[in-house]
């Protein structure tokens, strides 16, 4: 007689988890309130930023020599500025400072962070606390005390020595070399901290000289930080006014204080034609950085430091 087989049971499969509809009762009916009025505190911010610009731009083709009044389109009065005299010295003064400044900002910046590259960290922190303070420093102190140092130093050197000197292009260009050197710094530092080492160190598996290495291995690495830094320094000191109007001398006007002297005696469409160039110059200074930048980053495969403000956040 055999055994009789148990009947299996069937097991019932787990329920679905009701699937829960949030309708639109459940949305904050305050919602929508909230991202308008963002959206249009934005609007207002950007607004209050950029409309300025554009009105000097718009007024700088205005036919009209009344600057608040708009007759017609005209290209005039930037030939009018080309032939001012004053506006050329002021041209020139402005690229005598930019151009040195530019170079020795670059040079000494890559310098400081190539030499910061393999300090001890202790060490490191302080010169970092330094740099950043160069940069957080407000320009009008920057500007104070360079003008005192450049006034005590001067009378010092011509108690002593007799030989008289006096505020010019060099002291603007020393000035303005404070906070750009900081700049170049962090950029080229933020390049070489996103750089391939590997390549550095089969060169000298390859019996490579330092100089050698650093003439075909780091250096066209560091290039593209190095030309932004370049781009950087010399927009900042073209366009800088405040430093410049402390340490300026006679004859070395510059075209920011060209135009802040013409505004104390009113707005005209030669300073607006004067400011519209200056602001599509350095746009076109920092647009050329910003793609060198990018396309070394394509390059390398996108590391983040395809941006100079990136660059610098990386740095910060």
């Amino acid at each position: 007689m055999s055994a009789a087989t148990p009947a299996t049971t069937p097991v019932a499969a787990p329920a679905a988890a009701p699937v829960v509809r949030r309708g639109r009762a459940g949305k904050d009916p305050w919602a929508w309130v909230v991202e308008a009025w963002l959206r249009g505190h934005a609007s207002l911010a950007y607004a209050f930023l950029y409309l300025p610009i554009v009105i000097v731009v718009v007024f700088a083709f205005n036919d009209n020599k009344l600057a608040t009044t708009w007759t017609g389109f005209s290209l005039r009065w930037f030939g009018e500025v080309f032939k001012d005299q004053v506006v050329q010295a002021a041209l020139r003064n402005s690229f005598s400072v930019a151009i040195p400044t530019a170079i020795l900002s670059t040079t000494f910046g890559t310098m400081a962070a190539l030499g910061l590259q393999r300090t001890p960290r202790r060490f490191k922190m302080v010169f970092d606390a330094l740099t950043y303070i160069s940069i957080i420093v407000p320009e009008i102190v920057i500007a104070l005390s360079t003008l005192v140092m450049f006034a005590s130093g001067f009378e010092l050197l011509q108690s002593t020595t007799g030989i008289k000197l006096q505020m010019g292009v060099p002291t603007i260009v020393a000035a303005h070399m404070l906070f750009n050197i900081s700049f170049v710094l962090l950029l080229v530092r933020a390049r070489l901290d996103g750089m391939d080492r590997t390549l550095v160190e089969a060169s000298f598996d390859l019996y490579a000289s330092p100089w050698r290495t650093f003439r075909q291995v780091t250096f066209p690495q560091l290039l593209p930080a190095v030309v932004a830094g370049f781009l950087l320094s010399f927009t900042f000191s073209f366009d800088d006014y405040v430093i410049t109007s402390f340490v300026s001398g006679p004859g070395s006007s510059t075209l920011p204080i060209f135009i802040f002297g013409q505004v104390k005696r009113g707005v005209t469409p030669e300073t607006n034609a004067v400011a519209t160039m200056m602001l599509f110059f350095t746009l076109a200074m920092l647009a050329v950085g910003q793609f060198t930048l990018g396309r070394a980053s394509r390059k390398t495969g996108g590391s983040g430091t395809g941006g100079m403000a990136g660059m610098i956040a990386e740095q910060a």
